[in-house]
């Protein structure tokens, strides 16, 4: 039993593949090869375009696939959604496709574009924006370049964004959020309907998710006396509740729970006021609830 994996080229390459190192699975990628092995036998990947994953997928010619909801949407097939993996090409957030025109456009609003001419990658979900708001407008499909193309070529688009960066240095203005998107992991619904093969998806997806709640937080253990607990559990932020046990005497227990990384450089202090000792922090690979 082999799955064939869909993984994004493109501008969500790199982090889909140390995303996926992360969670164990190394994907060893030939620049000239679509193709690329794994560390593990039974899963070998393709690289394909974003944008063309939920066809592969929908098809069969690809068990699974990582790509953004958005392009599920836009290509109205018939896959299995296996989990929601938040992270995009600089950051572990959501992006949004969003209507904009020029800054000194006399546009203001969604409705003032009736008759007017949308730039956009994503036309089957921006038509159906603008037939929900009974906008007549004529949306034309974008190859690249979106940015550049108000006022000459287009009196508005529909671009996706992370920053905003891009539509700033562009003197583009928002008008409205089309649509917000994030990175999924899809199957084809006759694999996801296979136990073997639903078990192997399954697992990636459990692997995948335990790398991302991981990024960016660390563990951090301690040894603290029993009557100065109360003062070290004050003071510590924990994922969930911390786990505490006791050590070779009555005296002493061990504490160990998991923090925001960002947070360690205040909360490490205050620790130790608290009269807590041998505290470690390490980093963490996982995360699985």
């Amino acid at each position: 039993m082999n799955i064939r994996l869909g993984v994004p080229k493109g501008s969500l390459q790199e982090s889909s593949l140390q995303l996926l190192s992360a969670a164990g699975l190394d994907v060893y990628t030939n620049g000239r090869s679509y193709f690329a092995g794994t560390s593990d036998p039974q899963i070998e990947c393709m690289l394909i375009r974003a944008q063309e994953m939920a066809r592969y997928v929908s098809h069969g010619a690809l068990d699974a696939g990582i790509t953004g909801s958005d392009w599920v949407l836009e290509s109205e097939l018939d896959v299995a959604t296996v989990a929601d993996l938040v992270y995009a090409k600089q950051s572990r957030s959501r992006v949004r496709w969003v209507l904009a025109v020029p800054e000194k456009s006399v546009y203001r609003r969604p409705e003032d574009l009736e008759g007017c001419t949308i730039a956009t990658e994503l036309v089957g979900v921006t038509r159906r924006y603008f037939k929900e708001k009974d906008i007549r407008v004529n949306v034309e499909f974008s190859w690249g370049a979106t940015e550049v193309k108000p006022p000459e070529l287009a009196d508005a688009i529909v671009e996706i964004t992370e920053t905003g960066s891009s539509l700033r240095a562009n003197h583009l203005s928002i008008l409205d959020t089309v649509l917000e998107s994030n990175t999924q992991l899809i199957a084809n619904c006759r694999a996801w309907e296979d136990p073997a093969k639903r078990s192997k998806i399954e697992n990636l997806a459990l692997m995948l998710r335990g790398a991302l709640e991981a990024k960016g937080r660390v563990g951090l253990m301690l040894n603290v006396r029993r009557d100065h607990l109360d003062g070290v559990l004050a003071v510590l932020p924990a994922l969930n509740k911390p786990t505490i046990a006791p050590l070779s005497d009555d005296i002493w227990v061990a504490v160990n729970t998991v923090i925001e990384e960002r947070t360690a450089w205040e909360v490490i202090p205050k620790l130790k006021a608290a009269k807590a000792e041998g505290i470690v922090e390490y980093p963490l690979n996982k995360v699985v609830a």
